[in-house]
């Protein structure tokens, strides 16, 4: 473990000591003899734990990723994710007994230890939705590696697909939401991982996960890796770089232009590159790209919204290979 594991573990160790239930025997958690003290004061570690991963622009190394809501919560249960802990409000309640069955059936669980309980007003203190359910989770970061981006998730049963690597690649885009939609349609699609380059919203920021609706969660992807890195191990792994742009030079078939499809060979182990709203990608990765890559749209519309054109692309991916 590095020095910032080492830190966290140390954090969360202590932060394990702030007891929130009684010390009566275990049973339901609706039984009133096993009922929690709620937390009540802001200043709480905890509380301040859920601040900061609830309401950041995304966790650092060491840090655990803030997931609101019930469904997400289970979703990321689902998929193996280790919660750290779980904070519930009293409009909250409802939805306890089924995220529990959900964490039944991980090897993980949830610790009862770990299961806080708040008032509604302190919890909407502490989420960063409008109207908040009442539940919110911490979760260890999941431990992927380039292999993994290249290789895609593994099935229930442990297996791989075997599938030639499909990587879409979020090179400074800065919204968030666009950032999430690319996550989920690359799941959504069949691509074996996501890439989140420097200077890129994080797709673990609240916003950005609830976006991808979980994807960022059970997609293999890494976060703020430099320009040059990234393409130097992409070109290492052998695999073919397109670089999306507004207006692509391409040679074009006739049926590719009635379709309005992005043309090119798809197939084969490849890394998309997708630019950030208004800048583009930058001239780096264009030269370095084996070959641009475009929706064709009418001349009236400058470009498509980042996330509709990885959606495209992606969708244009999983349509060749299909057939193939």
């Amino acid at each position: 473990m590095d020095a910032w594991g080492l830190c966290y573990a140390c954090n969360m160790e202590r932060l394990g000591h702030v007891r929130t239930f009684r010390t009566s025997r275990e049973s339901s958690p609706r039984n009133s003899r096993d009922t929690p003290d709620a937390i009540t004061s802001r200043d709480n570690r905890w509380i301040k734990a859920f601040r900061a991963a609830l309401q950041s622009a995304g966790p650092e190394r060491s840090e655990p990723i803030g997931v609101e809501g019930p469904k997400l919560i289970e979703d990321a249960l689902c998929a193996g994710r280790e919660a750290e802990a779980l904070l519930v409000s009293s409009s909250g309640e409802a939805a306890l007994e089924r995220i529990l069955r959900a964490a039944r059936n991980t090897e993980a669980g949830i610790a009862r230890s770990r299961i806080l309980r708040t008032t509604d007003k302190l919890f909407a203190a502490v989420a960063a939705t409008e109207a908040p359910q009442g539940v919110a989770a911490l979760f260890r970061q999941p431990e992927w590696a380039f292999e993994d981006v290249l290789r895609g998730p593994a099935s229930s049963d442990g297996a791989f697909s075997g599938d030639s690597a499909l990587v879409i690649v979020a090179a400074g885009v800065q919204d968030p939401g666009n950032v999430g939609t690319i996550v989920r349609s690359a799941e959504a699609f069949g691509a074996t991982g996501a890439i989140a380059t420097r200077g890129t919203a994080d797709p673990w920021s609240p916003k950005a996960l609830r976006a991808s609706a979980g994807s960022a969660l059970r997609l293999p992807l890494l976060r703020g890796i430099a320009v040059p890195v990234l393409l130097a191990q992409l070109r290492v792994a052998g695999l073919r770089i397109y670089a999306a742009t507004a207006h692509a030079a391409l040679e074009t078939n006739e049926s590719a232009r009635s379709s309005q499809a992005p043309v090119a060979d798809l197939r084969q182990p490849c890394a998309i590159f997708i630019g950030g709203e208004g800048a583009g990608l930058a001239p780096e990765i264009g030269r370095a790209a084996d070959a641009s890559i475009s929706v064709p749209i009418r001349d009236s519309v400058e470009s498509l919204n980042a996330g509709v054109a990885a959606s495209v692309m992606l969708y244009e991916a999983s349509r060749q290979r299909k057939q193939s």
